[in-house]
């Protein structure tokens, strides 16, 4: 909850690498929550909310006596999983965090595409597409951003969570719905196959836009492994189109991916 917290932490956190680093100097690149807006320079967006309309780049920059290259911390993951990890080769890519928080970050010929209000990517805060009148799905569970039944609000974690108390009265991690589901338990299996069948319609409306080649899968709930096989069995009958080519995969370097994609930030000559 403290912005000048966060900012003592990183700094310090740096500056005892590149102690361990026989006190080279590094190059810093940071993956963070939200985006830094293009009219003012400051975090927007962010669900770390305390980091929102801070300076927090150049904050940084003062702190560490150097520049920094920062990027939305989905973005970091698409260009760590395009670069050299589950969609290495790919023309284009659509990388998705199921976390805390549903982000996404778009990569096309190997260039992150930012967007000229450095938004792209953000499908989290598009409303659920096709909503299901008898899974209670209108107006939609209200989010911190203000609005009902975003994206965000029915796939993250504690969205997941959320459904499964609405639906079924009882309080349960994203974790423990999937292991009630394993050991056989009726309402966790619900739950899930509703939280499949929300995910093939949120990235069908996302494959009829963007074309990706791939989609990759990352955060805590990328490690549902039936996710591989059900989603994609099931989002053809919203995409536009008469076979899907596009594939669906986890992320190669798992909760290390956005770290990664923050150091690709830099040119490799400059590290």
């Amino acid at each position: 909850d403290s912005y000048q917290a966060q900012v003592h932490a990183i700094a310090e956190m740096v500056l005892t690498l590149e102690n361990n680093a026989d006190r080279r100097r590094l190059p810093v690149g940071i993956g963070h929550p939200g985006t830094i807006s293009p009219a003012t320079g400051l975090i927007k967006n962010a669900n770390s909310v305390c980091l929102n309309g801070r300076p927090m780049k150049q904050d940084l920059e003062k702190a560490l006596q150097r520049q920094l290259r920062m990027a939305n911390d989905a973005d970091c993951l698409a260009v760590s999983e395009a670069h050299d990890g589950a969609a290495a080769g790919a023309r284009s890519v659509f990388a998705v965090i199921l976390g805390t928080g549903v982000g996404g970050g778009l990569v096309v010929d190997g260039k992150l595409h930012h967007g000229p209000n450095a938004i792209a990517g953000e499908w989290g805060h598009n409303p659920l597409p096709w909503p299901r009148m008898d899974w209670d799905e209108i107006p939609g569970p209200e989010h911190w951003d203000g609005q009902n039944g975003s994206i965000e609000a029915w796939l993250s974690g504690p969205g997941i969570s959320a459904a499964h108390h609405r639906d079924h009265g009882k309080k349960m991690s994203s974790q423990q719905i999937l292991a009630a589901s394993q050991a056989g338990e009726a309402a966790a299996e619900r739950s899930l196959q509703r939280y499949e069948h929300r995910l093939a319609r949120a990235l069908a409306s996302l494959i009829n836009v963007l074309d990706p080649e791939v989609v990759v899968l990352a955060g805590g709930l990328s490690n549902i492994q039936r996710l591989y096989e059900n989603v994609p069995a099931l989002w053809s009958q919203w995409i536009f189109s008469d076979q899907v080519c596009t594939r669906l995969v986890q992320a190669r370097h798992g909760d290390s991916s956005g770290v990664r994609g923050a150091a690709w930030l830099w040119p490799t000559d400059a590290r």
